[in-house]
């Protein structure tokens, strides 16, 4: 299986692969990003934020949005699926940390808010920039 390159990839693998576990435990989930869904997946009655990561996840820090700390706070249903070691492309060998219930209530009592700005960087800006120094 050839490795995934790009965050983009990454994401696509774990999102999909959730998914289908959710659908094998009788859930009827759909990929909802770019929906205005706090999370990722919706799959009834859980509504899921996937974390995708290439490697491991531990002693590394959550980064949730304001917007899914507040419905991780006021809904039950909310969890934070870690899907790991998603860049080897296999998914016979991801693995899943599922944060939910008193365990993600436990992390979220120990939150620090934080203020940063994104800047949109376009791949043709990227592209256009010249490598090393000017």
């Amino acid at each position: 299986m050839a490795e995934l390159t790009g965050n983009k990839a990454i994401e696509d693998a774990a999102i999909k692969w959730v998914v289908e576990l959710e659908r094998a435990a009788g859930r009827l989930a759909e990929d909802t990003r770019y929906t205005g869904s706090a999370g990722d997946v919706e799959s009834p009655p859980r509504v899921i934020e996937v974390k995708a990561a290439g490697r491991t996840c531990r002693g590394n820090d959550l980064w949730l949005e304001t917007r899914q700390v507040k419905e991780a706070e006021r809904n039950p249903n909310f969890y934070v699926y870690v899907v790991e070691n998603v860049r080897q492309g296999d998914p016979a060998l991801f693995t899943l940390r599922v944060l939910g219930d008193a365990d993600l209530r436990c992390l979220l009592e120990r939150k620090k808010e934080q203020h940063y700005f994104t800047v949109p960087w376009p791949v043709a800006a990227y592209d256009a920039l010249p490598v090393g120094l000017r």
